[in-house]
């Protein structure tokens, strides 16, 4: 029997595909590489804690999240860390409360007196119409309220001569640009 050397490299390259295909779908003993974990295969989560540890950064909870809007965890250490009084009604927080995720951690703001909990900071230093206005009004004003400049300044303003100026930046922003002063990290418990 004559065989080739065409036939012969076919059935090389068969058999090395077969040897390969057996290996793959082999049983393979455990390794110590770890696979990923229930948490980041979900595509839903109900818990904030595990969805922001999931998730990463995000400026507000999207349809991933399928939990409360404002969850008992969240409002318990929100109570604590703005020092909510006890007898507050928790749907009254709820009604002031967002939350974020920021390096896989639950953040929360409680709008309470108005605070900006849901802009991003404004770091323009250049006046805005409604300041000059103020400002033409009220020409020597050492202070143009939050009402005209915008809650999410982070300077404060002042009318000199009918002219509205930047002056001290009072507010810091966070990494993703809202106002640090008034986000607080959660803890789960």
């Amino acid at each position: 029997m004559i065989i080739n050397q065409k036939t012969l490299m076919r059935g090389a390259v068969l058999a090395l595909l077969a040897l390969s295909l057996a290996t793959c779908t082999a049983k393979t003993a455990p390794t110590d590489t770890p696979s990923p974990t229930a948490t980041t295969q979900q595509s839903q989560f109900s818990d904030p804690f595990a969805y922001c540890a999931a998730i990463g950064t995000i400026d507000a909870p999207d349809e991933r999240y399928v939990g409360e809007a404002v969850p008992e965890a969240i409002i318990r250490d929100l109570r604590e860390k703005v020092e909510i009084a006890d007898d507050a009604p928790d749907d009254w927080i709820v009604s002031g409360t967002v939350w974020r995720c920021m390096d896989g951690q639950v953040w929360a703001c409680f709008a309470g007196a108005n605070l900006p909990c849901s802009e991003k900071a404004d770091p323009s230093t250049t006046p805005q119409p409604e300041m000059e206005e103020f400002c033409a009004e009220n020409p020597n004003a050492g202070t143009i309220p939050a009402a005209v400049t915008g809650r999410g300044t982070i300077y404060e303003w002042r009318c000199v001569d009918g002219t509205a100026q930047v002056g001290e930046q009072i507010l810091e922003p966070d990494a993703q640009g809202f106002l640090s002063d008034f986000w607080y990290k959660l803890s789960p418990e």
